[in-house]
């Protein structure tokens, strides 16, 4: 009796979303995995940060790489500030079909304000047909209550929810995980092309294990991450040579 009183408890308290599917969504790669405790945390708020505005298309690549993983048949919700759309552009078709993503299941929000931002991913992410929720923020400080309502949120809906922000935060967060991307070179393809892309990811915020760093690279059509190895020639070691004599 007091065994299964202990199970319907830990029932009710598991998120709906997360009942309904695994709590954790795999990147594919093991070092990441295992340092995330299985995967990125289902049902829950995660920050992605550029480590300048500079690498924010970096940031945004390896935002839409996790979307692609995590959505399936769900749609992607994008929610953005009027003035970062105007600076940073929305997303092109082309640009969601290489992460492995349908445009037409992306629907993009535009607000006038940061209160609205959260507002409306607290709404979407309430709708049972989406399944990764991203909210792209500029500069400044985020409310600290309607992050925690984001949070809370997720949890209720098992989907995933994804803070994009141009610069590294320094406000706290109730964020399960934070990442800082930037750019890395990709390796040059035989034909002399750009090859797949590249992140320099910094987990500086886990809620369930140790920070870390990794150079990943997105594999389309594949539509997976690798772990990046060091690929450069290195010399081979001195084979034995008798001693010779001076003449």
């Amino acid at each position: 009796m007091l065994n299964e009183l202990r199970q319907h408890l830990a029932r009710l308290q598991k998120p709906i979303g997360v009942a309904d599917g695994p709590a954790a969504l795999p990147l594919g790669v093991t070092a990441v995995d295992d340092v995330l405790g299985g995967g990125l945390l289902r049902g829950a708020l995660h920050e992605i940060a550029a480590a300048s505005e500079a690498h924010l298309p970096a940031a945004t690549g390896f935002t839409l790489a996790l979307a692609a993983l995590a959505t399936g048949n769900k749609s992607l919700v994008w929610i953005a500030e009027d003035m970062t759309l105007t600076e940073s552009g929305v997303p092109h078709g082309a640009g969601l079909e290489a992460f492995g993503l349908s445009p037409e299941r992306l629907v993009i929000v535009a607000v006038a304000h940061r209160h609205e931002l959260t507002a409306a991913m607290e709404e979407a992410l309430r709708c049972r047909a989406v399944g990764f929720v991203i909210g792209e923020a500029r500069n400044g400080a985020l409310d600290t209550v309607a992050v925690r309502r984001l949070s809370l949120a997720a949890g209720d809906s098992g989907a995933l929810a994804c803070l994009l922000r141009a610069q590294p935060p320094r406000d706290a967060s109730t964020a399960a995980t934070r990442w800082i991307v930037s750019a890395s070179s990709s390796a040059i393809e035989k034909n002399f092309g750009p090859g797949a892309p590249r992140f320099a990811v910094h987990l500086t915020r886990n809620r369930r294990g140790p920070s870390a760093s990794w150079l990943l690279e997105w594999r389309n059509p594949d539509d997976r991450f690798v772990l990046v190895t060091h690929a450069e020639p290195v010399a081979a070691p001195l084979c034995h040579r008798p001693h010779q004599k001076v003449a």
